[in-house]
């Protein structure tokens, strides 16, 4: 487009040459010969250097591909589209690849991506990362990396994951990740021009540390930052920074079509058009690369609060220690030492009277599930397919045992047997002694993250499959299996810990709805949906009541000893909107919680009251450890380990 414009200006100016002075004067035609070809020279200049800050590139988001769904058709349209559009000169493609995170999905995308004519970049969303029978490694493994960094024509693209990690929480930018964005800008030469791609918007609510990324971010020279997660065309600011999300591919309610974005880089400004397909492409948003919209200046932009903390003056950080790795396990306490694995693979061993570290060990890849401990030996699960057992007193790796996915569920030890579900669809029970297998059942139907419930001679657990299945603990015969009856794998009861009572296993699932089932025949009991709980149980220390969160502010207490469905109390925390599976847990007649934004609470057993509160960041606060009635444990995905005291 930009060179048929200097070859058009170009002919102009050879027509308009003085052919009479060239047939007359010879000296004439020479110099007019000569200002020809500085015009020529001139304009190819010109046009090499419009052409270099001029290009085109399409974005594709939100696939949602399945491994039968129509999202399939969409895409192989939208390839095929842009195969046949001559100026696009890459593709984005902005995560939520796939619907439920598999590996045969992900392999089916890749196929039809893998067809287009240009070469295309790509990162994850949460439907690869939240669902994901890999521990979220498939995707890597698939498309090469996590991230991407590319140069075209002056810009320097970043693409990065937001996360989450198979925990429901909200977006997350790993440490490692932050420092990564910071190496890059750092490296860069003066005032490069950057544009960064996400899945999630850069924004409170969307990303619990977003501001972590922006506050890097605004000391560069950072143009854009699009992605894609709202399925709908949206012009956005992240601390100033300009945000753009886009359309999602799969077909719209309105027309029935799929579609995708279209960018043009121009000299000022970058444009975005919505293209569906077979239709004409729509100019629906723009920004200036010229205008300076933000800051370095961090006191401009709003902040997450800890105002809470001075409510209660008297609770305190005892000590914390920075892992400086993302941690989505519980940390486990064991003979006054404390274990903690992290995103990274380490599992490492600190001190419980000050957080110091004593030892680490470094596994093949993350550790999502909470591991286990007795008889001097640490157990637990790696997503490089492990099950590993370390001597808890030097971390010295006394057996390894391999399973055939990524091991994720959290490990429950009795009487020297360690039970621990894995990504293969497989639940194990091995000898912690020798780490030889004691048996298996391999016959669950969806991926397995829960730490399994011991009760009655049963081993009960869900898993990403809308089933909770009963195994005889002793030989993993399968006793029962109960069933939501909703279809999708996404309102499974696989990430609640289940606890058990008077005869009774209660779990709380996506579906929102507090469940008790029989625990000799799996029957339900009773389901009310009356609180809106969303994957939190908790039981008291005397087994007559249980406890959960709800998705808004309070939570509530039931009686464990009758069989239908008898609320105690409710209280309002007021810790807003939360949805992640962190476990209330009693300890000496206090209930300690937590949420997906940083913070810790405690409330009165027996009637609700809200006794204090302590935030601790703006990010998901696993499942507490109480130490007694005035302090617990906690890890956090902000990397931090600690313990939080009430006591003066």
């Amino acid at each position: 487009m930009y060179l048929k414009r200097s070859i058009k200006t170009l002919y102009i100016c050879i027509v308009q040459v003085d052919y009479n002075a060239i047939y007359y004067n010879k000296v004439v035609f020479m110099k007019n010969i000569s200002i020809l070809i500085l015009i020529v020279i001139s304009l190819l200049f010109l046009t090499v250097s419009l052409y270099g800050q001029r290009f085109r590139f399409a974005l594709v988001t939100d696939l949602h591909v399945t491994k039968d769904s129509l999202a399939y058709n969409d895409l192989k349209r939208t390839v095929e589209q842009i195969n046949n559009t001559s100026d696009i000169s890459f593709v984005l493609v902005t995560g939520d690849i796939t619907e439920e995170g598999d590996r045969e999905s992900l392999y089916k995308a890749k196929s039809l991506l893998d067809k287009l004519k240009v070469k295309y970049y790509i990162i994850s969303g949460n439907h690869e990362t939240k669902w994901s029978e890999s521990g979220s490694t498939d995707f890597g493994h698939i498309f090469g990396s996590e991230r991407f960094k590319f140069q075209y024509n002056g810009y320097t693209f970043l693409g990065f994951a937001t996360g989450p990690i198979i925990r429901m929480m909200d977006g997350h930018v790993a440490p490692q990740d932050v420092a990564w964005l910071e190496k890059e800008f750092s490296s860069a030469k003066p005032d490069e021009p950057f544009i960064l791609v996400t899945h999630y918007p850069l924004q409170d609510g969307d990303v619990d540390n977003w501001y972590e990324v922006t506050d890097v971010a605004r000391k560069y020279n950072v143009k854009v930052v699009l992605g894609g997660h709202y399925h709908s065309n949206k012009l956005l600011s992240y601390d100033g920074i300009p945000g753009i999300l886009n359309r999602s591919n799969l077909r719209d309610k309105a027309d029935n079509l799929g579609g995708y974005s279209i960018y043009d880089i121009t000299g000022d400004s970058i444009i975005v058009y919505e293209q569906k397909i077979g239709q004409e492409i729509r100019k629906w948003g723009n920004y200036s690369l010229k205008k300076e919209y933000y800051t370095a200046d961090n006191s401009l932009y709003k902040r997450p609060s800890d105002s809470v903390n001075q409510i209660y003056p008297q609770v305190h950080r005892k000590w914390m220690a920075e892992i400086g790795r993302t941690i989505y396990s519980s940390p486990v306490l064991y003979e006054k030492n404390i274990y903690v694995g992290d995103d990274a693979g380490f599992l490492t061993c600190l001190s419980l009277k000050d957080g110091k570290k004593i030892w680490d060990f470094k596994s093949g890849n993350r550790i999502v599930g909470t591991p286990a401990a007795n008889n001097g030996i640490i157990v637990f699960g790696s997503a490089d397919k492990n099950i590993y057992g370390l001597d808890a007193s030097s971390g010295k790796l006394v057996w390894k045992y391999p399973a055939k996915e990524a091991v994720l569920g959290a490990v429950t030890i009795d009487n020297n047997i360690a039970y621990i579900g894995a990504g293969d669809h497989t639940m194990r029970a091995l000898d912690i002694k020798t780490g030889k297998l004691v048996w298996e059942y391999s016959n669950v139907k969806g991926y397995i993250e829960t730490r399994p419930l011991i009760y009655q001679g049963k081993l009960i657990f869900g898993a990403w499959d809308t089933n909770m299945y009963a195994l005889d603990m002793h030989t993993g015969r399968l006793l029962w299996t109960w069933n939501n009856g909703l279809p999708r794998m996404h309102f499974s009861p696989a990430a609640v810990w289940p606890v058990a009572a008077y005869g009774k296993v209660f779990f709380s699932a996506p579906d929102r709805v507090l469940t008790a089932v029989n625990a000799e025949t799996g029957k339900t009991v009773w389901r009310t949906n009356e609180s809106t709980v969303r994957e939190t149980i908790g039981l008291s220390a005397d087994g007559t009541r249980i406890y959960s969160k709800t998705m808004q502010d309070s939570v509530v207490c039931y009686s464990a000893i009758v069989d239908e469905p008898k609320k105690i109390w409710s209280v309002n925390v007021s810790y807003g909107y939360d949805h992640a599976p962190s476990m209330p847990v009693e300890k000496d007649n206090v209930v300690f919680g937590s949420t997906k934004n940083g913070l810790i609470f405690a409330l009165d057993a027996k009637n609700g009251t809200v006794l204090w509160k302590y935030k601790i960041g703006n990010s998901l606060i696993n499942t507490v450890v109480p130490l007694n009635g005035t302090e617990c444990l906690f890890t956090s995905s902000e990397g931090i380990v600690g313990i939080i005291s009430n006591k003066k």
